[in-house]
């Protein structure tokens, strides 16, 4: 047993991977929670797609692809801002233009490349296998970043998450702390690119949460539970995509997936078994 569970870890390949996918597993659960506080599932697939212009110039231009990824994401972020700021665009409104603005440059400018179909393969759906050092390093630099940002304006953006209008009346400056979620959001899905990928980063920012969401409502211990759901997710998955042989982003975002369903069935608090035992009591 003790050599079934160690031997996918004797490669540094792997060893590299675990250490990606932890970290981001981590990020995005603590991230997703506000994401999922504050609805905004739908805005971080949208950021996830609209890397893809960036994407594709900083490829024509044989520069850094997460540089051109973290230059979209926070164009598309603020310009979501700027469109919705106090009412003038619904931010859902917003959403939906520059997203599909941002996806169909993204397509016009990959379709010009010949070889995407190969060379973007690992953006697209993640490719947590190739990480290099360098990719570790710029992981960890920039989860840091989010994480302590996170931390410093905890308070503030836990009102923020459960009543905007009340934190408006404290005085706290809500549009700057609705930028500075938006970016973050950004910088999040920019490190979860190389692991999950542009087309499962959403999944993984909402279902941690989201299963901490059906056990937990206090903030803190939603974080926590979320992590904790998030690591076990990249654990599990990249077991399952060592033994099975399939995608390692994929194989992450379906344990995460798993263990939503069996808390939302089983959960001892609100799961739907007991709510359907009781007779729909709560």
């Amino acid at each position: 047993m003790i050599d079934w569970l160690a031997e996918p870890f004797t490669q540094p390949f792997m060893q590299r991977a675990l250490l990606a996918s932890l970290m981001v597993g981590l990020l995005c659960s603590v991230v997703g929670c506000y994401v999922v506080l504050r609805g905004m599932a739908f805005l971080g697939d949208a950021l996830a797609h609209g890397i893809l212009p960036g994407i594709a110039v900083a490829y024509l231009l044989d520069g850094s692809l997460v540089v051109g990824a973290l230059v979209a994401a926070l164009v598309v972020a603020l310009g979501v801002g700027v469109l919705s700021r106090q009412g003038t665009v619904r931010e859902d409104t917003a959403i939906g233009i520059l997203f599909s603005a941002a996806l169909s440059l993204g397509v016009v400018l990959i379709s010009s490349i010949r070889s995407y179909a190969v060379d973007l393969n690992h953006i697209l759906f993640g490719d947590v296998l190739s990480v290099g050092a360098s990719d570790l390093w710029l992981t960890a630099g920039l989860g840091l970043v989010v994480l302590l940002a996170v931390l410093f304006m905890y308070r503030a953006l836990m009102v923020y998450s459960f009543d905007p209008v009340f934190a408006s009346t404290l005085g706290v400056r809500t549009e700057l702390l609705r930028m500075t979620l938006l970016v973050l959001l950004a910088l999040t899905i920019v490190v979860s690119l190389r692991t999950v990928g542009v087309g499962l980063v959403a999944a993984m920012l909402v279902t941690p949460a989201a299963t901490a969401y059906l056990l937990v409502r206090r903030l803190a211990p939603m974080m926590l539970v979320a992590a904790g759901v998030g690591l076990a997710s990249s654990l599990i998955g990249l077991y399952v995509s060592y033994y099975a042989n399939v995608s390692s982003g994929a194989a992450i975002v379906l344990t995460a997936t798993v263990l939503f369903f069996g808390v939302f069935l089983f959960s001892p608090r609100h799961g739907l078994v007991r709510r359907l035992t009781s007779g729909g009591k709560s």
